[in-house]
Formats: C-alpha cells, structure tokens, sequence
C-alpha cells in the first residue's frame, strides 16, 4: 500500500466511530429512528413513500406543468438562451469549452450553461423544452426531498408536508417558470443529492468512496449555483439534528475536520464568482454599507412573511426611495432578534427548532445583498432552498404540538390539504404571470412602487409589439423615477426614430451617450437619423464611433463606403479600433 492511499484511509478513520444515538424526530413521541432504512423497511411502507413520491411529482406538473406553452421574457433569457450564440451551438466542443471559460450574466455557473446547450440540443428552439426542463428539475428536486427528510428522520407525514410545501410554493414560481432561473432548479436538484450523498457517508464514516460521491455532488450543484457556498455549515446542523453525531461541543472539532475538503470547495467557488462579480458589484458609494444593512434585515422579515402570506410577488423589487421607514427596520430587528433567541432557548429540548432558523438564515447569507449584485432589494428566486428550513421548523413545531393534544390530530390532515390547495392555486397564478413579458411586467408594476426596472422591459416588449404610443409613455415614466437611466434613454429615442420624431429622438439619443458613450446601436441610429436630416458630416462622425465599437458591423461599412467618397475621403482611412478603449 502506498503512502498516500495509507494517508488518505487514515484521514477517514478517525471519523469512523458512531458518535451517539440518533435524536428522536419530534422529540415527543415514539416515531421511527432517524436512520431507519426505507428499504428495510415493511412493503406497505415502501409503497406509501413510493406513492408520496409519485403525488408529489404530479402536483408539480398540475401547478408548473403549463409553462411548457410559455415562451421566452426579456429578462436574462436573451443572455443566457436565445441570444447566446454559444448555447445556441448546442453541446459543440468549443461551446462546452466556453462554458468553462466565461462569465454569463456576471455569474460562472458552466454545469447551468451546460444544460441550457443540451436543452437547445435536445429541444431545437422549441421554448417550450426549457420550461419542461425547469420543472423536470424541480420535481425531482421535491421527491428527493421528502426521501431524504423521511431518511433523515423517519417521520413519513411532516416530512411528506414539507415537501409539498416547497414544490408548490408561490415563491417557486420564479425559480421554476423562469428559463433563466435554470442555475435555481438544477442546483436545488444537486443539493438534495448532496444531503443524501451525506446521509450515506454518516452511515459509514471512513468510508473513501462515500466521501467522494458527497464531494463530487458539491462540486456539481456549487458549478451550477455558487449559493451552495454555505452547504458545510448547514451539513453541521444536520449532524446536530437529526443525524445526532454532535451532542456535545467537544465533538464539533472533529466533524468540522471531517468537512475540510467541502469548506475548500466552498472557498475555491465563493473566490471564483467574487472574481466574476468583481465589475457588477454596486460599490459603497451608491449603496451605503448601513442601508444594506437595513434592507438585510427587512429582507429577512419579507422572505418569513412571504412564507406565510405569500401575495404581492414580482419578478423584481426595487429599493424604496429613501431607505426603509423606521418602524419596519426596527420590526424586522424585532423579528431577527427574538427569532434567534427563542429558537436558541428552546433548542435543547427541541433541536429542529435552531437547525430550521439557521439553516433559513445561513443558506441565505450569500445573497442578502451585504455584496449587492444588480437593482433588486430581495428576491423570490433567494429563498428557493432557504425556506425549506423554515418549513422544516414550523412543521415538526406543529407536528410535536399535535402529539401532546390528540384533539387536535384529525384536523391536521384535512387542515395540511387545505393548505396545499391554496398554495397550489397561488403558485399557478403566479406563475401565469411568467408566460409573456408583457404580461410579467405590467403585475410587477401593479406590485411595486417606483419600478425603473419593470417600466423599462416593459416598455420595451411594448416596442417589440409595435405598441409605441404605449412604450414611450413607459419609458418615460421609467425616467421619471431614474433621469440619468441611459437605458431608459435608449429605449425612448429607438422608439421616437420609429415613429418619425427624428428631433427628439436626436435630443434622447445625445442624453444617452452622454451617460453611456458606448452604445453601439444608439451611434448607429444617431448617424441614420442625421443622414435623413442631411447632417452628412455628423452622421460620418457616429458612423466611424459605431466602427469603432463594432469593428465587424459589415452594415457600417457599407454606408461608409458611399458616404466617405463624396466628402473626399476614403473608407481605408478610417482608424483602427483601439482595443483599450474598445473593452
């Protein structure tokens, strides 16, 4: 035997030891051991977990199974999909190659861009493929998880609950209705994988093999979402319930050692996607350090409150003007606080209760916004795997709750049904919203206050529609919330230069170079527009920009070529483009 495999074998051992009993699962009440096999278990057992598998897919499919008749928004899905020329390729080598290579959106998630090529592979452009992919993910996603809770805990029903309640959550409708959010759905699939590959070692620790099938999960589901940075810390929570291997604090050394390699993944991923947001990363200036602060913590309140009473959702949320008020910082403070302190008090008798709250709490610690990335105070996609861990609390809160009055056990069922149907009924609304852009972004807009973001997409799928007088009126108002929006700027003089109104789309043409001078397209317009005015020698000077920008622009050229003879000049004295000023 080698050294090195002698070394790796001894690195394992010294997990090998069963460090205590599993914890009972409700912790009230005879109910199966936490480790209890499913396949050991009786035949009519194997067939209800079976059958509870089997419901939870197709309610799945009733909520979600209609965005497969939905087509593409303009939010993202043009970056990621059909404007992509890479994953338009399919899965071509130097398109894999690519994935591995670039940044998509200010994120590097290659195993996402990956699934996307297969899709185009697979699907052809068919928009219809990449939502029924989506939901293919996301109900495997909730079957994985009831086995794993039942495997975890061996309470069949809570366990059942929780599931139900993450597959048909209004929240999910964004991560599940949305081509974009594919990193949500695939990561969420891998995540399971990864607390079952766990589940696996822990009954076996030592064991080389199972540790690296739990590696190899986390490294996948970490290529396909970096949210999955806080997985070892949440493997920790586990291990103290409902795995029960920490029952003291003097064992925590030991199962942090255990988790090294995993923490190491974490950092390389976390180092990585700071590296790809390092350029989109709003700096301090705009937003001051306390107010994210502040939205943090209203965020977190939001994220509980939509759990419950889950109305009002959009596909963004802006920040208010003028921070937060008062009353709801200190009501979020409030709710953070004694949160903490009540699960905290009560997590020695009742250990479910600080495993659901940190778990909720730590899975969303990446994108609380304390590094914000984008225009969104919070968002739905963020509590897809966060709010499992609320779940998971308030369910064995409840379920422990009804073991100590029998009264009250018939209701349970009839009142869980109830429950689900609503939520269901909530999510495929909400989800409809997902079918247009048009129709995603006017709920958003009936949502929100002050939306720039929304008034701006909207405007622009109102354009695409040929509804001008409607999309100037959205950009406009787009401008009233954000003046120096060079986008919305854009937007406007595209749509006024449709319409005719040459002078004042000339007019927002300049206001937007003036605060972005490297859009291509708005120098190209520009220089058609003064063309048809017969300002030849301004319209050459936005022509040899937009060359400059667009060395490639074959179009540019052509016009150039007429135009530059007649003014004594040649198309081959036209400068180079500057790589520097070019980037």
């Amino acid at each position: 035997m080698s050294l090195s495999s002698t070394a790796v074998k001894r690195f394992f051992s010294f997990f090998s030891p069963r460090l205590s009993p599993p914890v009972s699962p409700l912790e009230a009440g005879p109910l199966p051991a936490p480790h209890s096999r499913v396949k050991n278990g009786p035949p009519s057992s194997r067939w209800q977990i079976a059958a509870i598998c089997a419901a939870l897919v197709t309610l799945v499919f009733a909520v979600f199974g209609r965005t497969a008749g939905y087509g593409f928004v303009n939010f993202d899905d043009d970056v990621y999909v059909y404007k992509n020329p890479q994953v338009l390729k399919g899965l071509a080598p130097d398109s894999i190659r690519w994935a591995f290579t670039h940044i998509v959106s200010s994120n590097w998630h290659p195993l996402t861009m990956l699934s996307l090529m297969l899709d185009r592979q697979i699907y052809g452009m068919w928009t219809g493929g990449y939502h029924l992919t989506n939901v293919l993910l996301h109900a495997g996603a909730a079957a994985l998880l009831f086995l794993l809770l039942m495997e975890m805990t061996g309470a069949m029903l809570p366990s059942a609950f929780v599931a139900a309640v993450f597959a048909v959550h209004p929240l999910r409708a964004e991560s599940v209705a949305w081509i974009a959010e594919r990193k949500d759905v695939l990561s969420g699939l891998l995540f399971m994988l990864t607390l079952l590959a766990y589940l696996h070692y822990t009954r076996r620790t030592g064991s080389v093999p199972r540790y690296l099938l739990l590696t190899a999960a986390l490294a996948l589901g970490l290529l396909a979402k970096p949210m999955l940075v806080t997985v070892p810390c949440l493997l920790l929570l586990l291990d103290y319930w409902p795995l029960g291997r920490l029952t003291a604090w003097s064992r925590l050394p030991r199962l942090i050692l255990e988790k090294l390699p995993l923490f190491a993944l974490a950092l390389l991923s976390g180092a990585a996607t700071m590296l790809a947001q390092k350029g989109a990363i709003v700096p301090k200036a705009v937003l001051p350090l306390g107010f994210r602060l502040e939205n943090a913590g209203v965020a977190v309140s939001i994220y509980v409150g939509n759990l419950v009473w889950p109305t009002g959702l959009a596909a963004i949320y802006p920040y208010p003007k003028g921070g937060w008020p008062l009353a709801q910082v200190c009501a979020a403070v409030l709710l953070l606080g004694s949160g903490t302190l009540v699960t905290c008090l009560l997590g020695k008798k009742h250990r479910y209760l600080p495993v659901g709250w940190f778990w909720f709490l730590g899975m969303l610690a990446p994108v609380i916004g304390l590094l914000q990335v984008g225009q969104q105070a919070y968002a739905d996609r963020y509590t897809y795997l966060p709010e499992i861990g609320l779940c998971i609390a308030l369910t064995w809160a409840l379920a422990g709750y009804a073991q100590k009055l029998p009264a009250l056990r018939p209701a349970l069922p009839w009142a869980a049904g109830a429950v689900l149907c609503a939520l269901s009924l909530a999510a495929s609304t909400q989800a409809a919203y997902w079918r247009d852009s048009i129709t995603l972004w006017t709920h958003a807009l009936c949502c929100t206050d002050d939306n720039c973001v929304a008034q701006i997409n909207l405007a622009t799928a109102l354009a695409q529609a040929n509804r001008l007088d409607e999309a100037a009126a959205h950009y406009r108002d787009a401008l009233r919330i954000a003046p120096d929006d060079a986008a919305a700027h854009e937007g406007l003089a595209t749509v006024l230069f449709l319409q005719g109104r040459l002078d004042e789309g000339m007019v927002e043409c300049r206001e937007a170079l003036a605060r972005n001078p490297n859009l291509a397209g708005l120098h190209y317009n520009l220089a058609i527009a003064l063309l048809r005015k017969g300002q030849t020698r301004d319209a050459v000077r936005e022509l040899r920009e937009t060359l400059r920008l667009q060395p490639d622009n074959a179009g540019t050229r052509s016009i150039l070529a007429r135009i530059l003879p007649v003014n004594g000049n040649s198309i081959h004295a036209i400068p180079a483009p500057s790589t520097a000023r070019g980037a």
